[in-house]
């Protein structure tokens, strides 16, 4: 896959991942993944997918990615960086991720968050 068209897909990735519907945080994180949030706590897959299955309509977060760029560190493996505007409270955040191939499909096996202006 060139670079531009893998660039795109983990951005797609990335976006589904941000709906915290459970059926992608399952299939998209890794049984290994870890977490270091943007609020200072740590999460591991099972954390998440609690988060997920108590989930209402009522507190969807929209984001809005913009900066978003990857980096290959091995042919299976991808580090994701961007910016993020979280627009139920306007905060502002530097992201990135780690994305593995595993059986033939990426997931994520790292994610950090630290707040910004």
């Amino acid at each position: 896959m060139e670079h531009s068209s893998l660039e795109e897909h983990i951005l797609q990735l990335e976006k589904r991942l941000m709906s915290y519907d459970f059926k992608e945080l399952d299939e998209l994180l890794a049984e290994d993944f870890r977490e270091f949030g943007s609020s200072g706590n740590s999460y591991d897959k099972k954390v998440q997918l609690e988060v997920a299955k108590s989930k209402t309509t009522t507190n969807f977060i929209k984001f809005t990615v913009t900066d978003f760029n990857i980096k290959l560190l091995a042919s299976d493996v991808v580090l994701a960086t961007y910016r993020t505007f979280r627009h139920n409270d306007s905060k502002y955040a530097l992201r990135s991720s780690i994305w593995k191939i595993n059986k033939g499909k990426w997931q994520m096996i790292f994610h950090q968050g630290t707040p910004t202006t």
